[in-house]
């Protein structure tokens, strides 16, 4: 059976509070994690997946600003539409705005926030790409009743839980979340919880409930950040230079990314050099060209 393309969204709408007063005047996917647009993680993200047809999910103020940065998209073989929240009603809200959007596909939604990275990450992003069922990424952490996390029976997941009050397992949920088609037919069904949210955490434990959720664990040697904090995105920061400055290479570019999957030509990535002026994302890009 041929597989239904996927498309994706990236949430970047929410009002940001952790990060106030700066968030009162622009959009926390929008600020910068060392030398780059917050936004440009997520987006690469889904670049590395091989997804080509994405929604970004803005508040009504801040979608000009996002259209400015990003555009349509295609400088980067890309295909972008926007659209607005007008309230922050949850994660799960995002399917039901999106659902027009999607148009029966299957989907891949990515928090505008959230900062991955690992040597296999492509691998791993290609088989939940590919799969039928649902699949959700989880990674190991510290301090796992901060977090959505995953209670496991042998290996199958049987409940997530979010922030436990009692151990269940190390495993947190990241943001980044492989769904079926029905994902807006179930999202609509969904009630608000206490906090007047529609919650992720009851999408996903529905596809439990069917068996019909995968968990991908990130073992040793990926790092998944999440940026809503002033302390976590001085981290995100301070770990981007870290290994730029010392592989020589940079993480996050789209434009190195669409060239090295054959999406723009090397005339159109030589054209995009100047328009960033004498910044190092600018003399990074020349060096791609030259090497």
């Amino acid at each position: 059976m041929t597989q239904t393309k996927r498309k994706a969204i990236l949430l970047a709408g929410g009002t940001g509070s952790r990060l106030m007063p700066v968030t009162r005047a622009i959009s926390k996917q929008l600020l910068p994690i060392y030398n780059k647009p917050m936004v440009y993680y997520p987006l690469t993200t889904l670049m590395l997946s091989d997804l080509r047809d994405i929604a970004i999910i803005t508040t009504p103020e801040q979608q000009s600003s996002f259209a400015n940065l990003i555009g349509d998209g295609a400088q980067w073989g890309l295909n972008i539409e926007y659209i607005a929240q007008p309230e922050p009603e949850g994660i799960s809200q995002a399917y039901i705005l999106a659902e027009a959007f999607l148009d029966g596909h299957p989907s891949c939604l990515i928090l505008g926030d959230n900062l991955f990275f690992g040597a296999d990450l492509p691998k791993q992003l290609s088989r939940a790409n590919q799969g039928q069922t649902a699949s959700v990424f989880a990674t190991h952490v510290r301090n796992p009743e901060a977090y959505g996390v995953v209670e496991f029976r042998g290996e199958r997941p049987i409940k997530i839980v979010e922030k436990p009050q009692e151990f269940i397992s190390n495993y947190a949920v990241t943001g980044l979340y492989y769904l079926p088609s029905d994902a807006p037919d179930r999202a609509r069904q969904l009630s608000k919880s206490a906090r007047g949210e529609y919650e992720i955490t009851d999408l996903l434990n529905g596809y439990i409930e069917d068996e019909a959720l995968s968990v991908e664990k990130l073992g040793r040697g990926y790092a998944w950040l999440d940026t809503g904090t002033h302390a976590a995105l001085l981290d995100a920061g301070n770990f981007v230079r870290t290994l730029e400055d010392r592989q020589g290479l940079q993480v996050g570019s789209p434009d190195e990314i669409a060239l090295q999957k054959g999406w723009i030509s090397t005339e159109d990535f030589e054209a995009r050099i100047d328009l960033h002026g004498k910044s190092s994302y600018g003399a990074y890009l020349k060096s791609v060209v030259k090497n």
